[in-house]
């Protein structure tokens, strides 16, 4: 126990390192943004490192835990109610946008230069819009191993929702396999803990290329627009997800993000909601939410819970309509807003891919307002921290209304957990035994594969 506490208590140095590299790389980015701008690729290379254990994750936990499930039905409930949540949030989070945007009358008096037009322009170019076609053939991998290469979340997410209603068919006999995997698990989650160590590297090069990047005029030009924005975004966290985890979980939404405070501040560091995913499942997990409900819907939220996105398209919409002096009316704000909505599935963990769902947008349905996207470009990248910060809590709360609702989550483990009364081990970012509700027989994990919680069976 105290050399678990000890590795425990060192994590807290990893974190304060990110917030120091944080602050260095503003630092250097305005000091001398040339040299910040050629940091990028240090950024890049800390995400990308994260981005390669999403596939196995997502595989180990949704086949984990669908095939410990005896009932398949159980499992399409939670997909079901998952996805019509995620329709019903991302139509507020819209509504949202335009009422804020349309009293804000965000662009109003700017002038579009010549550089602007060309910048988007470029932004546009090969962002045209992915039919629903397309976008449904794109989930099935080539073969059964590009799901794990290709980092397409939803193609590993189809082949582990198959293997698990495969061992699940097995019964018995699949339970080898279970235990394997349960070993590969605990193998993914140390190699990111691994990786975690060099945060702060990744942090300081990702925020250092930002600040140079973009400079002080262009935050000081396009002012209204952020802090709109940030501000939207504020009021659909705190007001609207508060108030229904609240109301339909009796959690408090600040003490679920004390809970969650490093992912949120490794997302600020990197910009992309993509990097606290793996995190996000285990600590979901930890927290007593079942593994087919975490499974299930913290995947599929990462593509279709854009509540930051969808308040991102409708405001930048609006903006760019009134900078051009072409204001969009009612019904074309509602018509363009719900194709762009259904353009940026699988956009929200990915940095910069809201710009380029906003541009295609444009695109297909008023060509003359994509010059105005290069009126943004600047200030995009400090969009998106606001916008994977809002997906990030959106699919947060999703999971923990969907376990709620499909009563597969220890609520009192919860209020223990969030208490801080039961540590998250940040050593292996996994405990055995937990995300399952006590006493549900369908939840129940192969017993095999968690042998210190049967030693104290022993007399």
């Amino acid at each position: 126990m105290a050399a678990t506490a000890g590795r425990r208590d060192r994590t807290h140095y990893l974190y304060i390192a990110v917030i120091i590299a944080v602050v260095a790389g503003i630092a250097v980015g305005f000091a001398a943004p040339g040299v910040a701008v050629e940091l990028k690729p240090i950024g890049t290379g800390f995400v990308n490192l994260i981005k390669m254990m999403i596939a196995p994750v997502i595989f180990c936990t949704i086949v984990l835990g669908i095939g410990s499930v005896r009932q398949a039905a159980k499992v399409g409930a939670v997909g079901g109610l998952a996805l019509g949540y995620f329709v019903v949030m991302s139509t507020v989070a819209l509504a949202i946008g335009l009422l804020v945007g349309n009293f804000l009358e965000p662009g109003a008096g700017l002038s579009i230069t010549e550089e602007a037009k060309a910048a988007g322009g470029k932004a546009a170019e090969g962002a045209g819009g992915e039919s629903t076609v397309d976008f449904l053939l794109g989930i099935i991998p080539k073969t059964l191993v590009s799901a794990f290469t290709e980092g397409e979340v939803l193609q590993a997410l189809l082949i582990a929702l198959l293997a698990g209603f495969a061992l699940q068919a097995m019964g018995k006999a699949g339970e080898p396999v279970l235990r394997g995997i349960g070993h590969i698990q605990r193998l993914v989650f140390r190699i990111l803990a691994m990786i975690m160590w060099v945060a702060p590297i990744g942090a300081f090069g990702a925020i250092a290329a930002v600040v140079g990047e973009t400079g002080m005029d262009a935050l000081k030009s396009l002012a209204v627009i952020m802090i709109g924005f940030y501000v939207t975004c504020a009021l659909f966290v705190f007001v609207i997800l508060g108030a229904l985890l609240k109301l339909v979980a009796g959690i408090n939404l600040w003490s679920l993000m004390k809970y969650l405070g490093r992912e949120f501040l490794l997302i600020v560091s990197t910009s992309s909601s993509e990097s606290a995913l793996p995190r996000l499942i285990a600590k979901l997990e930890h927290m007593g939410v079942s593994k087919p409900v975490v499974g299930i819907t913290v995947p599929t939220g990462y593509s279709f819970n854009l509540d930051g996105t969808a308040i991102y398209l409708t405001m930048a919409s609006l903006f760019i309509a009134n900078a051009m002096g072409d204001p969009l009316s009612a019904s074309e704000q509602i018509s363009l807003l719900i194709f762009m909505i259904i353009a940026s599935k699988g956009a929200a963990g990915v940095t910069g891919a809201g710009l380029a769902t906003l541009a295609g947008g444009l695109q297909s349905h008023k060509p003359e307002l994509v010059d105005g996207v290069g009126l943004i470009v600047g200030i995009d990248r400090f969009m998106s921290e606001a916008r994977a910060l809002t997906n990030f809590a959106g699919n947060a709360v999703a999971t923990i209304l969907v376990g709620t609702w499909t009563k597969e989550i220890d609520k009192e483990r919860a209020a223990e957990v969030l208490a801080g009364r039961i540590p998250f081990d940040e050593s292996t970012l996994l405990d055995d035994g937990h995300g399952a509700p006590p006493g549900d027989d369908d939840a129940a994990a192969v017993p095999e594969a968690r042998p210190e919680k049967n030693v104290p069976v022993k007399v």
